[in-house]
């Protein structure tokens, strides 16, 4: 039997393959996490209300509760949570659709259980570096236009509405509103945010600012303009 310490990080793991999920519960065990498994989407949603969880491994093709679903309902419940996808969906589309739905990695089967332990350990590390940094933990609160920011609590309001933000989509509009009227290199925010740089990385920022966009929507003197070719500029007027 896998011997886990009292300070063992709680996973989530969701997967209906009984063999992978054996292997993979195994394996992280042994990496000294403390592994909760569900086989389907409802038991998964189920088990993450019961436990204090740090992180979730989804399957995207699971039953009763398909993967995407069972993130946005996490998500609902603990905006900030990293979430990572397992899939045998490698097309691009399907990269772009889980990035979509707020997913803070997204690895294609079959793969090493080594390439898993080390995204686990980058992601988490940025968890920990978020919360630590002096600059991200002094100011919470930032307003503009007709808006106020709260990246604790992780609300975007306006006159006209209250916007529910993720981590990702809270840490990426403070950047901007730190650098407004500024050109910000795509490369600096990926790296600021997500901790790399890459394809998908890239086209998931992409999705993130649409988001934002369609909320800044609220006040039509504030805009994200894409730079082409460089990066991004919040517009708030002096």
């Amino acid at each position: 039997m896998n011997t886990k310490t009292t300070e063992s990080i709680k996973l989530l793991l969701v997967e209906d393959d009984a063999n992978l999920c054996m292997v993979l519960q195994d394996y992280l065990e042994l990496m000294h996490y403390d592994v909760i498994v569900a086989n389907d989407g409802e038991e998964g949603l189920l088990k993450f209300k019961q436990n204090d969880v740090k992180l979730c491994l989804l399957d995207v093709m699971l039953p009763r509760m398909d993967g995407f679903t069972l993130a946005t309902a996490i998500r609902e419940l603990n905006a900030q949570l990293p979430i990572i996808f397992l899939t045998a969906k490698s097309l691009k589309e399907d990269r772009l659709k889980g990035f979509a739905h707020g997913c803070d990695d997204y690895i294609t089967k079959p793969f090493s259980t080594e390439e898993l332990n080390m995204r686990i350990k980058a992601i988490l590390r940025r968890c920990i570096r978020d919360f630590s940094r002096p600059e991200l933990s002094e100011q919470k609160v930032f307003s503009f236009g007709n808006f106020t920011l709260d990246t604790h609590n992780l609300t975007l309001v306006s006159p006209l509405n209250l916007h529910n933000l993720t981590k990702k989509e809270a840490s990426l509009l403070r950047m901007l509103y730190l650098n407004k009227n500024k050109v910000l290199a795509r490369d600096l925010v990926q790296k600021s945010v997500w901790g790399e740089t890459d394809y998908f990385v890239s086209r998931s920022m992409d999705v993130f600012i649409a988001r934002l966009r369609k909320y800044l929507k609220d006040d039509p003197s504030i805009n994200i303009t894409n730079v082409h070719g460089v990066g991004f500029m919040l517009e708030v007027p002096e």
